[in-house]
């Protein structure tokens, strides 16, 4: 098991998390309330720890760079989860079914 932050896991997780901010779309859910205004937000939280990650690892600070991508997923995936967004159900790059 790799326990190295490499620039070649770096550029793999860059690719899933680039992957998932490209598919998700915001659903408008009727049952949570202004659902609109919270995809949106976290969908903006997701995109600035995506660029926030691309400006650490330019600075070769892989450490913080991986950290952002973890929580720009992160965003995404819960968005995903609770119905902020649809992810037609792709359970690859989300946690979702």
């Amino acid at each position: 098991m790799e326990d190295k932050i490499t620039k070649q896991k770096l550029d793999r997780y860059f690719d899933i998390t680039g992957r998932a901010l490209k598919k998700v779309k915001i659903a408008d859910n009727k049952s949570i309330k202004d659902s609109k205004k919270h995809a949106a937000d976290f969908l903006d939280m997701a995109q600035r720890y995506y660029s926030d990650a691309r400006h650490f690892m330019e600075k070769g600070d892989y450490v913080n760079a991986f950290a952002c991508l973890n929580y720009s997923h992160g965003w995404l995936d819960a968005g995903a989860r609770i119905g902020l967004f649809d992810v037609d159900h792709d359970s690859t790059l989300f946690t979702v079914d």
